[in-house]
């Protein structure tokens, strides 16, 4: 008895299957991806004999672009989530600026006065996303509000309790302190001591530092860039509560009706990206020991061409903290790479209109892949 051959099933005509190619197109992480691979061929080419790519060279661009990465991925978060926060950057000047009040102004302990500046922080976080979801106003014109709103108070707290814009002392004030440490210290210095030791990486040959490593450790700034790229990434791609960042951004009303708390997930949102522009700040102060009244100026700009770089799209729904990453690294290599490279520094302006526009004009052209427009 023969078997009767089953007839091969026909594709369904109304089911288009998608490219490998157009895969690879509309994947957030591309245009950070081709942006890193582009600088650094540059760098590598014209300002790899400067010292750009030596321990210490490395350090310092690894250094500002971890600054961009801590800012950048809230900010990513939030676009995603369909929103934006332009108040970032005032956020990160007042957070730096309680620190210093409370800790050298009214001599609390470090550790509470990193806590209840959090706390201050997330607060304002709330408080914009409120606005926002309260009185259906734009996002861009609520937090453009409190973008002068925090800096007028950054400016105006030091100069009623101190007579200046700048205080200092803070690091003297966090000499031992448990939570300072955390933002303001270093990681593996015995390990670099070693590296130094057996001449993987250079070490000071004269003055009051000889022998020891040009690089003594990882910054803590560092390390918070990592934590928070992986816990967003991580948030995004296999939680339920990402999903909901997603279709937040995506459809808001679609989403309400399917039962997302789209309301809860907008706020927190906010509030994530004023914790992260406190972690910034945090960091900051403990590394220079000091706050001053104009620290964080334009890091609202930059946190969203970093995002808009890594592939997020202005309308929100989609979007990459990976490629965020690469952006904020982008930004980072090209800052100090142009130093090394002998280029005139305040071509790197130049610089970041030029990447956004291309960016944008990129992002476009994803976004009607996705959605077939023409």
């Amino acid at each position: 008895m023969t078997e009767t051959a089953q007839p091969t099933p026909k594709a369904d005509e109304r089911v288009k299957e998608m490219s490998r190619m157009r895969k690879a197109l509309i994947r957030p992480e591309l245009g950070g991806i081709v942006g890193a691979v582009a600088v650094f061929t540059f760098f590598l080419l014209f300002a790899f004999d400067s010292g750009m790519f030596n321990s210490q060279g490395v350090m310092n661009w690894s250094v500002v672009s971890a600054q961009f990465m801590i800012i950048a991925v809230g900010a990513c978060l939030l676009m995603i989530a369909g929103e934006f926060d332009l108040s970032v950057g005032s956020m990160i000047g007042f957070s730096g600026m309680l620190i210093a009040i409370f800790s050298v102004t009214y001599s609390w302990p470090v550790w509470i006065a990193i806590i209840v500046t959090f706390g201050i922080a997330l607060s304002i976080g709330a408080l914009n996303g409120f606005i926002v979801i309260r009185t259906g106003l734009p996002s861009f014109i609520v937090t453009l509000a409190f973008l002068f709103i925090l800096r007028g108070l950054t400016i105006y707290l030091p100069q009623t309790l101190e007579r200046k814009t700048i205080i200092g002392g803070v690091r003297d004030a966090a000499e031992g302190d448990w939570l300072g440490a955390i933002f303001g210290g270093k990681i593996l210095q015995g390990l670099f001591v070693w590296l130094g030791d057996t001449g993987i990486i250079g070490v000071f040959e004269r003055g009051t530092r000889a022998g020891q490593p040009v690089v003594d450790g990882i910054p803590m700034l560092i390390v918070w860039a990592i934590i928070l790229i992986v816990f967003g990434h991580v948030l995004l791609t296999k939680t339920r509560f990402g999903n909901w960042i997603f279709a937040s951004g995506g459809d808001a009303e679609a989403a309400r009706y399917s039962g997302v708390p789209v309301n809860r997930v907008k706020i927190m949102m906010f509030m994530f990206t004023a914790f992260c522009a406190t972690v910034f700040a945090t960091c900051q102060v403990m590394e220079f020991g000091s706050a001053g009244a104009d620290r964080g100026l334009l890091k609202e700009f930059e946190a969203i061409i970093a995002v808009v770089i890594g592939g997020a799209l202005l309308t929100g729904g989609y979007g990459s903290v990976i490629g965020a990453a690469l952006g904020a690294l982008i930004f980072g290599v090209v800052q100090q790479g142009l130093f090394f490279a002998g280029v005139e520094s305040s071509l790197f302006r130049v610089f970041l209109g030029v990447i956004l526009l291309f960016a944008v004009i990129l992002n476009t052209y994803i976004r009607r892949l996705i959605t077939g427009e023409r």
